[in-house]
C-alpha cells in the first residue's frame, strides 16, 4: 500500500518527506516577544512527531503587531537570539523542517490571552494603541484603532522584511505570511474593515495592494530557494465582506508574484461571522483555489482523521493538510496516521521500539536490538 500521504512534496529546493503540516499555533507564553522554555517543550515534541513541515506560531513583526503581551516576536536581536536558542536544541534532535508564520495583529492587537478573556486590554491596563487600514473597531465593545498613515505603512512594511531576514540568520525552512483571521493584511484586503479613500481602499485593487506589496518585500529578500506561502482567510462569513472570488483573484496575483502555496483557512474578521463548522469544512476553499490558480494548496479545519486527510490528498482537493488541535492533542498523530495508511515517516533512534505489533514498519530505517 503506498499513501499518498505519505509521498514527499518539494516547494523550490525544501523536500518535504510528507504531506502533514503542523499548523502555527499562538502560545501565549513569550516575555517581550522572547522564545522561552514553553517554546522549547512544545515544539520540541511536535518536531518528533514525523511531519512534513511545522510551522512556528503567529509571529509579530513589530511590538505593537503582537496580538497579546505574551505573544512570540522577530523584532529585536533579543526575539532573535531567543528563538535561536529553541531552534538550536530542536535541531540537535529533529530533522523536521521547519516554517515561520510572520504576522501582525493589526486591530486585533494588545489583547487579553485567551484564558484572560481575549478581550482588549486598555492603555491604562498595560495595553497600546491598535492600528488598522481604517479606524473601525473590531467590535462595539472596543474603541477604534489608529488608521495607519504613510509612514505606519513604510515602516511595518520594513518590519516584515527585517523579521524575514531575522528568519534567515535563523535558518529557518520556509516563511508563511499571516494574512488571515481577522488580523493587518486581512484587515486591509477585506471591504468590511478597510474604508480607507486612498490607494490602499476601495477597489478590489487597492485593497490587494499593500498585502501584495509586503509579499514582494519579503520575497525579495527571502533567498531564492527557499519557499514563501501565504495564510488567507478565503472567507469572512458575513455578506458583502471577502469571498471565494476574491481570495482567487488574491491568490493568482500571489502566484505571479513568486507564492509557493496558499494555507486556505477562513473566518476572524469580526464577530458577526456565522459559520457552519463540520469535519474539513474549509477544504473547499483549498480545493477551488487549487483547481483554479493551480498552486499548492493546504487544507485546513476539523481534519482529524488519517483516512480524512488521504482521501483530500488522493482527491486532489489540497497539496497539504495541517492540523493544530488535533496535533496538540496528539503530538503524535502522524505515527497513527503512518499505522493506518501503510505510510513510513522518520523517527529519532530513542523512539524505534515505540510502535505497537504489526506497525513497527512506519519508521524509516528502523533497527532494534536487544540484549
Amino acid at each position: 500500500m503506498t499513501s499518498a500521504l505519505f509521498q514527499p512534496l518539494k516547494l523550490r529546493e525544501l523536500q518535504l518527506p510528507n504531506r502533514i503540516m503542523v499548523s502555527p499555533m499562538c502560545q501565549y507564553s513569550a516575555t517581550e516577544g522572547n522564545a522561552s522554555d514553553w517554546h522549547l517543550i512544545h515544539l520540541g515534541q511536535l518536531a518528533l512527531g514525523g511531519v512534513g513541515l511545522l510551522c512556528i506560531e503567529a509571529t509579530a513583526v513589530e511590538a505593537i503587531g503582537r496580538i497579546t503581551p505574551a505573544c512570540l516576536g522577530l523584532y529585536s536581536d533579543e526575539n532573535e537570539s531567543a528563538l535561536r536558542h529553541v531552534l538550536t536544541a530542536l535541531r540537535q534532535h529533529a530533522e523536521t523542517p521547519l516554517a515561520i508564520q510572520l504576522a501582525h495583529a493589526g486591530r486585533k492587537a494588545s489583547s487579553y490571552a485567551p484564558w484572560d478573556g481575549g478581550k482588549l486590554i486598555a492603555r491604562e491596563a498595560g495595553g497600546w494603541e491598535p492600528i488598522a487600514p481604517s479606524a473601525l473597531a473590531f467590535s462595539e465593545a472596543e474603541p477604534a484603532p489608529r488608521e495607519m498613515n504613510a509612514a505606519d505603512l513604510a515602516r511595518v512594511r520594513e518590519a516584515f522584511v527585517q523579521a524575514a531576514q531575522r528568519s534567515t540568520r535563523l535558518g529557518i525552512d520556509a516563511i508563511e505570511l499571516h494574512a488571515a483571521h481577522g488580523y493587518l493584511l486581512h484587515e486591509f484586503l477585506s471591504p468590511l474593515s478597510n474604508r480607507r479613500g486612498d490607494s490602499y481602499g476601495g477597489s478590489l485593487e487597492n485593497r490587494m495592494r499593500f498585502p501584495l506589496e509586503v509579499f514582494a518585500a519579503v520575497r525579495a529578500v527571502w533567498p531564492a530557494a527557499k519557499p514563501l506561502g501565504v495564510r488567507i482567510s478565503a472567507s469572512d462569513w458575513i455578506e458583502g465582506g471577502w469571498d471565494l472570488a476574491q481570495s482567487i483573484e488574491f491568490a493568482r496575483r500571489l502566484k505571479a508574484a513568486g507564492c509557493d502555496w496558499i494555507d486556505a483557512s477562513s473566518g476572524g474578521l469580526a464577530p458577526g461571522q456565522k459559520i457552519t463548522l463540520g469535519p474539513g469544512y474549509q477544504v473547499p476553499f483549498a480545493e477551488a483555489i487549487r483547481k483554479e490558480i493551480g498552486i499548492p494548496t493546504i487544507a485546513v479545519g476539523l481534519i482529524t482523521e488519517p483516512k480524512q486527510a488521504e482521501d483530500i490528498i488522493v482527491s486532489g482537493r489540497a497539496d497539504m493538510v495541517a492540523l493544530a488541535r488535533g496535533m496538540l492533542y496528539e503530538p503524535h498523530w502522524a505515527w497513527r496516521a503512518a499505522a493506518e495508511l501503510g505510510g513510513e515517516l522518520r523517527a529519532p533512534k530513542q523512539y524505534w521500539r515505540a510502535p505497537p505489533r504489526g506497525a513497527e514498519s512506519i519508521f524509516r530505517g528502523a533497527k532494534v536490538g536487544q540484549r
